[in-house]
Parts: structure tokens; sequence; C-alpha cells
């Protein structure tokens, strides 16, 4: 039983680092989302082309291919980066490709009334985006980040490919180190649901309270 907690306590460290993977991971990918998302619809072509650039190529290529590039690949013009930073960098560049169209798609959903409503008003471009259009568009988009959320967090298992000690590379250590593949996979498998679960849950939470405001929002 000791023997079996102490591997549990190295899946949990693995745990540790799974969340940090995916907190900063989804940090990076929000900013992204909102730059090339908004990007997609700048009235400068440079602009536009830069933004559709960088959602179609992290979409048109393998996560797996992208973190060994952050890497390995990195290191041989300077850039050298660590487990940790290669795996943020390549899973947040990654989804924020993907949640890039979701900002652009919620943005591009809000009504001409409503833009029209801010030409009459007199406010400028920034200021309608700023605070008419984002609030309204911010609640088309949270269900779908929840999902990016939680893809990113399964995507995480990659990491284990460069050696980064998250969950599935500590359940694949005790795999090996008791010849048990039930006991690490299965509680993994309950830990990745439970974090899901609170990511889906809080998601949620977040959507009903910018639902109550959205009235006060509108013009």
């Amino acid at each position: 039983m000791t023997e079996w907690s102490g591997y549990l306590g190295l899946i949990l460290q693995g745990a540790v680092v799974t969340l940090e993977l995916t907190l900063m991971g989804s940090a990076l990918a929000l900013v992204m989302a909102f730059i090339a998302g908004l990007g997609r619809l700048s009235r400068f072509f440079a602009v536009r082309a830069l933004a559709t650039l960088y959602i179609e190529f992290f979409r048109g290529t393998s996560i797996f291919v992208q973190l060994f590039w952050a890497y390995f690949v990195l290191p041989f013009v300077g850039l050298s980066l660590t487990p940790l930073q290669a795996g943020v960098l390549a899973l947040g560049l990654n989804v924020g490709a993907y949640a890039a169209e979701v900002v652009r798609g919620a943005v591009q959903s809000v009504g001409w009334e409503q833009r029209e409503a801010c030409i009459a008003l007199n406010l400028g471009r920034w200021q309608a985006m700023r605070h008419i259009i984002l609030p309204q568009a911010l609640l088309v988009m949270l269900p779908t980040f929840g999902n990016n959320a939680i893809e990113l967090l399964k995507a995480t298992a990659v990491v284990s490919l460069i050696s980064l000690t998250d969950m599935t590379f500590q359940a694949q250590v005790v795999r090996a180190q008791t010849g048990s593949t039930l006991m690490p996979f299965a509680t993994i498998l309950v830990l990745y649901f439970a974090m899901a679960v609170v990511i889906a849950w809080a998601m949620r939470a977040l959507e009903r309270r910018l639902a109550r405001g959205l009235d006060g929002i509108r013009v």
C-alpha cells in the first residue's frame, strides 16, 4: 500500500505540471486568439494576411511537429526553451489558432443594428468594439473557449514526448516500474476527467454571470 501511495504521489506531481501547462497555455491561446481573430477583421491587408497565415499554419500542421520544432529546432537559431516553455508555446499557439476563428465569428455575429447604433452615438471604431461589440461577442465565444481549453488540457499529454514530467509521463514511469497498466492509466483518466469537469463548470458559471449583465450593454 505504501508503495502505491508513493506512485500516486508521483502521478499527482505530474498533475501539477499538467495544470501549469493548461493554465499558461490557455492564457497564451487567449491572447493569440484575440490578436489573430481581430486581425482577420482589420481594414489593413497586411494585418489580415499575417493573421490568416498564423491561423492556417498552426491549424494545418501537427501539434507533434510544432512541439518538436519549439524544443529541438529553435535552439539552432539561438532560442533555447525549457520543456515547460516549449510545451506552453506549442500548445498556446496551436489552440490559439483555432480560438482565433471563434473570436472572428463571434464579432461578426453581432447584429448590424448594434453597429449602426454605435455610429449614431458617434462612437469611434475602437470605442464601439471595446464597449459594445466585444462584450456581446464574448458571450458567444465562451462555450467554444471552454471546449478549446479542454482540448488543450487533453493535448498536454504530447509533452511527455520531450520528457516533461506531466501526468502521462509519470504514468508511463509508474507502468515501467510496476508492470501495471491499469492503476496509473486509470488514475490519470480520472484526473483528466476531473480537470475537464472543473473547466466546463467554470465556463458555464462565467457565461451565466456575463449573460445577466448583457442587457445593460446593448444599445
